[in-house]
C-alpha cells in the first residue's frame, strides 16, 4: 500500500509517497481502508516538530491524524463494529497516519459514519468535533446557562463548537467576518459581531469563559471579558504547567512548559481568570455523542472544493499552510 511519510522534523514540507505492507490489526484493532484523510495545520506542526514535546515520534513517520473509510477487518476483541462499516476518527495521538491507503486503529477511537454526511464531510468532522467537545466538557466544564465566547468561531471549530454548546444550553457569541454571520447564525449562535466593525472588547463583559482560536496577540483582549473566576481555554497559544500535569508529562515538562506559559498564567491572574491549552485526543465515545448532535441539527462541515490525490500530499500541506481553504482540505483515495 501507499503511505506519505517524513523521516525527520524540518521546516520545510518534504513528506514522501513510499510504498510499505499493509497494517496487521491487534486484537482490540480495525483495520480501515481510508477513503478520505484530512489535512490539517496540526500536520505542519507534525512535520516542523513544534509538537514534539507534547507528543515526539519515532521516524519514519505517516503522517495524518483524521480520516474516514471502511472496515476491512475486526480484531478478536472487538465488538460493535463489522466488516463494512464506514467510520470516522481522530487517530489516537500516539499512533497517527491517515495519509495511508490502510489504517490499523483501535476500536475505541472510531465511531460509525454520521448518516448525513458522507465520506469527505465525514473526514472533516473527527478532529474538531473532539476539539470543541472536550474543551466544552473537560477543560471548561460548562454548565447550562453559561455564557461562551469564540472570537474568531466563524470557522471550522465554530462550525462544530456552536451546535455542541448549545445542546449543553450554553449561550454562544461569537465574532467573524459579515460573509459568515448568516451561516453562523443558522447553527445556533445567540450573538454575532462583525471583526471588522465592531471591537468585541468594547461590546462584551462578564462571559463565564472564552474559548481563544486566535493566539497570544489576543489574549489581553479576551481576558478583558471574562467575568471573575472565568476561564481562558487556548487552542493556540500555547501549554502552560498545568496543562503539562494534566498530560501527565514527566517533571521536567512539567518545568519547561511552566517557563514557557508563566506570561500567560500571570495575565490570567491579574484578571482574576485561570488560563488552560488542550490538545486533543481520540475517544470514539465521545464521537458517539458528538454523532448524536451532528445527525440532530444536520451539521455538515465545509469541505474545500480542491481535489488532492495521495501524490498531490505535499501540494495540499502546502495549501493549507498558504493558501485560503473554504474548508477541510482532503486527501482523496
Amino acid at each position: 500500500m501507499k503511505t506519505a511519510q517524513i523521516t525527520r522534523y524540518s521546516k520545510q514540507i518534504h513528506a514522501e509517497v513510499i510504498e510499505t505492507t499493509k497494517p496487521e490489526i491487534q486484537a482490540n484493532e480495525v483495520l480501515v481502508q481510508v477513503k478520505e484523510a484530512a489535512v490539517n495545520p496540526l500536520d505542519l506542526m507534525n512535520i516542523d516538530g513544534s509538537v514534539k514535546l507534547i507528543q515526539n515520534y519515532r521516524m519514519p513517520l505517516v503522517l495524518g491524524n483524521e480520516l474516514s473509510g471502511v472496515i476491512e477487518a475486526v480484531g478478536s476483541q472487538v465488538t460493535g463494529f463489522e466488516v463494512g462499516d464506514a467510520i470516522y476518527t481522530r487517530l489516537p495521538v500516539p499512533k497517527i497516519g491517515a495519509f495511508a491507503e490502510y489504517v490499523a486503529v483501535s476500536a475505541d477511537a472510531i465511531w460509525h459514519l454520521p448518516s448525513n454526511l458522507n465520506f469527505k464531510t465525514g473526514a472533516a468532522a473527527a478532529l474538531t468535533g473532539l476539539t470543541a467537545y472536550q474543551a466544552l466538557h473537560e477543560e471548561l466544564q460548562m454548565k447550562a446557562g453559561q455564557t461562551l465566547f469564540i472570537p474568531g468561531g466563524s470557522g471550522s471549530f465554530g462550525q462544530m463548537a456552536i451546535p455542541l454548546a448549545k445542546a449543553m444550553g450554553l449561550t454562544v457569541i461569537v465574532s467573524g467576518n459579515a460573509q459568515a454571520k448568516s451561516r453562523t447564525l443558522a447553527i445556533g449562535a445567540d450573538q454575532y459581531l462583525d471583526y471588522r466593525t465592531e471591537n468585541y472588547w468594547d461590546v462584551l463583559s462578564k462571559v463565564d469563559a472564552v474559548i481563544d482560536t486566535l493566539g497570544t496577540s489576543a489574549i489581553a483582549h479576551e481576558l478583558a471579558i471574562i467575568k471573575p473566576g472565568g476561564r481562558l481555554l487556548s487552542l493556540k497559544a500555547g501549554p502552560n504547567k498545568q496543562f503539562a500535569v494534566n498530560y501527565g508529562s514527566p517533571k521536567w515538562k512539567q518545568w519547561l512548559f511552566g517557563l514557557a506559559g508563566a506570561k500567560l498564567d500571570r495575565q490570567a491572574r491579574q484578571a482574576g481568570v485561570t488560563y488552560g491549552f488542550m490538545f486533543v485526543r481520540a475517544s470514539g465515545e465521545q464521537l458517539r455523542d458528538i454523532t448524536t448532535v451532528i445527525e440532530a441539527n444536520d451539521i455538515v462541515p465545509a469541505v474545500d472544493p480542491k481535489a488532492f490525490s495521495l501524490a498531490d500530499v505535499n501540494e495540499a500541506l502546502r495549501y493549507v499552510k498558504d493558501g485560503h481553504p473554504q474548508g477541510k482540505v482532503l486527501i482523496s483515495f
